[in-house]
């Protein structure tokens, strides 16, 4: 399964340390867990972006290639990929970055040639130079943006709502931010997506899922929000999104979220509509299953990208 990573600290840049971890397997699940690259993207304390990220493939080796970083900003995003669509190369790998955004998803959209005829109509389909459903979304997203002035919020309820309206989807798991402001996107209910707001900052922050480590002595005494794919630590707080909420923190990490998508997509996917590959990537986590609820009767439910 993909995972989404986000923390956003306001006006004040903090030090973190990120380990992007694939965990160590026996040859036999390597080949069915395929930890296909690791994305970190961060804005500093000036507005400058800086985005790292590699591909790598699991059984290139026995061990699952393992990589930290130690980066200072005010807003994180970090991504470890699990590949249906497009090469493992870096452009195919999260987080990317257009009009100084820096964005990451988890999930599946189908009908890439309607995609790229509606980029084409908006100007907007040299943004993309992978083969990723991803990295077009986002690309419409940008293109929507710029049709609503600059205003970000109207131009991803924009982009995604005609997504929902006209392509095949199972998933758009979103998280979009600059050095100011930070969104997520849970839609529909298909993947988990958690907010935890530590703006009344107290406590350790040393956050830990299986794939991706965050830890910050700064953030143990200075106000945060983070999103991730699931709770990260036993922190009762964590908080699911509803399906069809967009979370947008400012940066005075002041939180609003909306429902913008009180309806599910037009053309919902099922997990038997999904071609082989990416049904097979599904099996990683259960619909909810960091709180232990149901597995998905029709079987696993976690983000492919």
């Amino acid at each position: 399964m993909c995972r989404l990573f986000g923390l956003h600290a306001g006006r004040t840049a903090v030090t973190a340390t990120f380990w992007l971890l694939h965990a160590p397997d026996n040859l036999a699940e390597q080949s069915r867990r395929n930890p296909d690259g690791t994305g970190l993207g961060v804005f500093d304390a000036h507005g400058h972006s800086d985005v790292r990220k590699q591909p790598m493939a699991a059984w290139h080796d026995r061990e699952f290639a393992c990589e930290a970083k130690e980066m200072t900003g005010t807003t994180f995003v970090a991504h470890v990929r699990y590949a249906t669509t497009g090469k493992l190369d870096v452009v195919n790998t999260h987080p990317f970055l257009q009009d100084g955004r820096i964005f990451a998803h988890n999930g599946v959209v189908e009908g890439l040639d309607r995609l790229d005829e509606r980029l084409a109509s908006l100007g907007a389909l040299r943004l993309v130079k992978g083969q990723t459903d991803s990295e077009r979304v986002f690309a419409l997203i940008t293109a929507c943006i710029r049709e609503h002035g600059g205003n970000v919020g109207a131009g991803m309820v924009d982009a995604i709502g005609w997504v929902a309206d006209n392509l095949p989807l199972y998933a758009v798991n979103v998280l979009l931010c600059t050095a100011t402001d930070f969104w997520a996107l849970r839609y529909p209910e298909t993947h988990d997506l958690y907010m935890l707001d530590r703006r009344g900052a107290g406590g350790a922050f040393e956050l830990r899922s299986d794939r991706i480590r965050a830890r910050s002595d700064h953030l143990t005494r200075l106000p945060s929000v983070v999103f991730a794919s699931e709770p990260m630590d036993g922190n009762p707080a964590w908080r699911l999104l509803e399906p069809g909420e967009l979370v947008h923190v400012d940066a005075d990490l002041n939180i609003s979220r909306p429902h913008v998508f009180p309806d599910p997509p037009r053309h919902l996917l099922q997990h038997s509509d999904l071609s082989p590959t990416a049904a097979a990537a599904q099996r990683d986590q259960g619909h909810g299953g960091a709180h232990g609820r149901n597995p998905d009767p029709i079987g696993p439910r976690s983000g492919v990208r």
